[in-house]
């Protein structure tokens, strides 16, 4: 059974997302306050968290932040209007997984809540590194049994460029012998782009690839992305090893 955080003041929302998301499957804790689900954050564990925008005293995207302060793993998944749409951008680049807009479809939501559970089955659960190799995230392609730079798919579900390795099965990236925290955003970005060293996507089609879907009005969210990938990764941030940009078209991972 996986543990869900609804965080909703909407009492009609509320009520709805609890008729369908039940037991045997989930189990669901609601509020309707920041505060209350940042006391629930502190003393519990959960799966997924369903993060209102607009709540009466904390804003859904402060929640997100702090979240993402200590946890890098679990799946964040927002609920907005379309009157929220910097709030909707931001919470995007805070490191949420998923947004929908209201009013939404239930079986859409379900859909949405279900991809990003299996992120957490195949991660070992909300504290594993989740990150998936979603629809348009290609295996990486390769051989050899080395782990040297240049390197590519050294074992099946394994990728090595370098100091940095890649178990796409367990959803884990070390990088100098260290265990990375990422986002499952950040991790499907890194999958993509190391299984293609050298090739060059653009904004558009990373944001399409990842994300699901290709307005440009989101792409800043792709920069925001990479930037901290690279925090994360690179030894020099102003002489970088593995994410490089191609000036005027977009990034690529090393070859």
């Amino acid at each position: 059974m996986k543990n869900i955080l609804l965080v909703e003041d909407d009492p009609q929302i509320t009520n709805l997302l609890i008729l369908h998301l039940h037991e045997p499957f989930y189990r669901v804790t609601a509020c309707d306050r920041g505060s209350l689900a940042l006391e629930k954050l502190a003393v519990s564990t959960f799966h997924l968290v369903i993060l209102d925008i607009m709540l009466p005293d904390l804003n859904g995207v402060e929640i997100c932040r702090r979240i993402r302060e200590r946890d890098g793993r679990t799946p964040v998944l927002m609920l907005s209007s379309l009157a929220e749409e910097t709030d909707k951008v931001t919470a995007l680049e805070l490191g949420a997984d998923d947004y929908l807009t209201k009013p939404f479809g239930v079986f859409e939501l379900m859909a949405r809540v279900k991809a990003l559970m299996r992120r957490g089955d195949e991660g070992g659960g909300p504290v594993a590194g989740d990150g998936v190799t979603g629809e348009g995230v290609l295996a990486g392609t390769g051989g050899g049994s080395g782990r040297g730079a240049g390197t590519g798919v050294s074992e099946e579900g394994m990728i090595a460029r370098g100091e940095l390795i890649i178990d796409r099965d367990k959803k884990k990236v070390t990088i100098r012998g260290k265990r990375l925290e990422l986002t499952p955003k950040e991790f499907d970005l890194l999958v993509l782009m190391a299984s293609h060293p050298g090739k060059t996507f653009t904004r558009h089609e990373l944001l399409e690839m990842i994300w699901g879907f290709a307005f440009q009005e989101y792409e800043h969210t792709v920069t925001s992305h990479i930037n901290r990938l690279r925090i994360k990764l690179e030894k020099n941030l102003n002489k970088p090893e593995y994410i490089l940009t191609t000036w005027g078209t977009g990034y690529r991972f090393a070859e």
